[in-house]
C-alpha cells in the first residue's frame, strides 16, 4: 500500500461511524496493558528501587506523582490539538475526543497535586506553598474544571464545542509555564530529574520504575478515553442511520444473552 493510500485509509477513522467500532476493539487491549504495566511499575518502585539517600522512603511517591504530572500536562496539550483540528477542519470527532480527554486529564492533575502535597509535608514542612510550580499546576486543574463545566452547560453542541476549544487553546499557554517554572523563578520545587538535554539525576532502577508507570498512565488514558468516547459518539450521532442500526444490533445481542441466562 502506497503512502497516499495508507493516509486515506487512516483518514477514514475520522468518521464517527468508523472510529466507534475501532475504539471498542482497542480499549480492552490498552486496559490490559495498563494493568500489566502498573503492576510492574509499582513493583519496581516500591520493592526493587533503592531507598533515596536524602529523602528516605518518602521519595517513592514520585512513581505516582511524576507520571501523573506529566500526563496532566500532556493530555491538556492533546485537548488543545484536537480543539484546533476541530476549529480548522470542522470535524465533529475532534471536539468529542477533546471532551473525552478532559476528565482523565483533570484526574491526573488532581493526583499530581495530592501526591505532591504528601511529598511536600515531610520535605518542605507544609502540604502546600504558593510556589510557582504548584500554583500553575493548580491553575491547570481549574482550566480542566472550566472546560468540563462550560462544554456541559451549553446545550447547543456546536457552541459548546467552540467555547471549549477556546478554553483549551488559551489554557495551553499554561503548560510551558508549569514545565519551565522551576527555571524561570526561584521555587521550592526541585528541578526535572529527567531531561532530554542531560543525563538523568537518579538511579537506573528508579528511572525505570518511573518510566514504566508513565507508560502505564498512557495505556490507562487510551483505554478510558476510548471507552468514554463511544457513548459520546452515539449521543452526538443519534439521529443518523448507523447509530440506529448499532443500537438495534446491541439490543438483539442483549436479548440473546438474556435468553441464554
Amino acid at each position: 500500500m502506497t503512502n497516499p493510500e495508507r493516509g486515506r485509509s487512516l483518514l477514514r477513522f475520522a468518521a464517527p461511524q468508523n472510529f466507534y467500532p475501532l475504539a471498542g476493539r482497542l480499549a480492552p487491549w490498552f486496559a490490559a496493558l495498563a494493568v500489566l504495566l502498573t503492576a510492574i511499575g509499582l513493583w519496581i518502585g516500591f520493592f526493587v528501587a533503592p531507598t533515596d539517600a536524602t529523602q528516605g522512603q518518602v521519595y517513592r511517591v514520585i512513581f505516582i506523582h511524576v507520571p501523573a504530572a506529566w500526563m496532566s500536562m500532556f493530555i491538556y496539550l492533546v485537548m488543545a490539538f484536537w480543539s484546533a483540528v476541530g476549529l480548522i477542519m470542522n470535524t465533529r470527532l475532534s471536539f468529542v475526543m477533546s471532551q473525552a480527554l478532559a476528565p482523565t486529564g483533570a484526574m491526573f492533575c488532581f493526583v499530581a497535586l495530592w501526591t505532591g502535597a504528601l511529598w511536600g509535608k515531610p520535605t518542605w514542612g507544609a502540604y502546600w506553598v504558593w510556589d510557582a510550580r504548584l500554583t500553575s499546576q493548580l491553575l491547570l486543574l481549574f482550566l480542566y474544571f472550566g472546560f468540563i463545566a462550560l462544554t456541559r452547560a451549553i446545550e447547543d453542541p456546536r457552541r459548546a464545542d467552540r467555547a471549549g476549544a477556546i478554553i483549551a487553546l488559551v489554557g495551553a499557554v499554561n503548560v510551558p509555564i508549569i514545565y519551565f517554572s522551576v527555571q524561570w523563578w526561584n521555587t521550592l520545587h526541585q528541578g526535572a530529574s529527567v531531561s532530554l538535554t542531560k543525563a538523568p539525576s537518579m538511579a537506573t532502577t528508579m528511572l525505570t520504575g518511573m518510566l514504566v508507570m508513565a507508560l502505564a498512565s498512557w495505556a490507562y488514558t487510551l483505554a478510558v478515553v476510548l471507552w468514554r468516547v463511544r457513548p459520546m459518539i452515539l449521543e452526538r450521532e443519534r439521529h443518523t442511520e448507523w447509530v440506529g442500526a448499532e443500537l438495534e444490533r446491541a439490543g438483539k445481542l442483549s436479548q440473546t444473552a438474556g435468553g441464554r441466562a
